[in-house]
């Protein structure tokens, strides 16, 4: 069996990866039909099937799950240590993606953000907001923003926020109308915007803590979102009751739009960290990164 070429080892991992041919073809320069033609040549020499393809679908079989597994970090490994070689330059460059949800974004990027793409007019960065538990290193993102209590233990992780907690929040008519509630019980007699993190998951449980005793109420409303940032304009809109970072409530609180109620009820999480996997050499442009948005306070 002769050795494979390296470009066509990567054009498989591309195309395993991203399951399509076509977004495969686009981020390696090359026209889909040469790129399933190498693809094919490559099984030829290998003697064995690596994608399963159908008209819709393209998926790797388990012998090209387990070629994809084996070469894949090698490749991006390769990828890493090129990017290291901008220590040689004299300013940092080069693309950091960030994957965290639009509160986590609002707070702790968004504050740092204009100042540090100012000092360094060659990094781009750019943000995917997702409220689910991204595998950021399947989806080759360089960090992503989560409540420390949330990172896995095998990822490095710097702090970026302060501790904060979720509020009870509702406007003055609504709650004219509906009255206070007095305890978390109380949720279930009035109309709350639930928050779904992923799709295909529940609403979260809205969690309360005091004097030791936790509790956690399922509340149900109208309207449901995958934002905090969605759930507290439904709230300044008198939808219902919302439960929204603290940090982002705090200004409506201030102006009077916003009634905050259960604040004895409601517990401190452990503030944002920012998290990443553990590599031999971090790019300058990253490491600059990080130690921008690391917390002062």
């Amino acid at each position: 069996m002769s050795v494979p070429k390296l470009n066509d080892l990567q054009s498989f991992v591309a195309v395993a990866r991203d399951q399509s041919f076509t977004k495969a073809s686009v981020k390696l320069g090359v026209s889909a039909s040469a790129l399933s033609h190498t693809i094919r040549g490559l099984e030829e020499r290998l003697g064995v099937r690596l994608l399963t393809r159908t008209t819709r679908n393209v998926a790797p079989t388990d012998a090209g799950e387990r070629l994809l597994n084996s070469i894949g970090p090698l490749f991006d490994q390769i990828v890493a240590e090129v990017d290291a070689l901008g220590v040689l330059r004299d300013k940092p460059s080069g693309i950091i993606r960030i994957t965290c949800s639009d509160d986590a974004a609002e707070s702790t990027l968004r504050p740092m953000l204009p100042k540090f793409l100012k000092q360094y007019p060659d990094i781009h960065v750019e943000i995917s907001i997702d409220y689910g538990f991204t595998n950021i290193v399947s989806e080759r993102f360089d960090a992503g923003i989560r409540l420390g209590e949330s990172i896995s233990k095998d990822m490095i992780a710097a702090r970026v926020g302060p501790d904060w907690r979720l509020s009870v929040v509702g406007s003055p008519s609504y709650l004219e109308r509906h009255g206070v509630p007095l305890e978390p019980r109380d949720l279930t007699e009035h109309s709350c915007v639930n928050i779904r993190h992923s799709s295909n998951g529940p609403c979260y449980a809205w969690e309360f803590e005091k004097d030791g005793r936790a509790i956690n109420i399922r509340v149900s409303g109208q309207f449901t979102a995958n934002s905090s940032i969605h759930v507290l304009n439904a709230a300044l809109d008198g939808v219902g009751l919302g439960y929204v970072p603290d940090h982002l409530a705090k200004p409506y609180l201030e102006s009077g739009r916003l009634v905050e109620v259960l604040s004895a009820w409601c517990p401190y999480f452990e503030g944002y960290h920012l998290y990443y996997p553990n590599r031999r050499q971090a790019s300058p442009a990253f490491r600059a990164f990080v130690d921008a948005m690391r917390f002062k306070g």
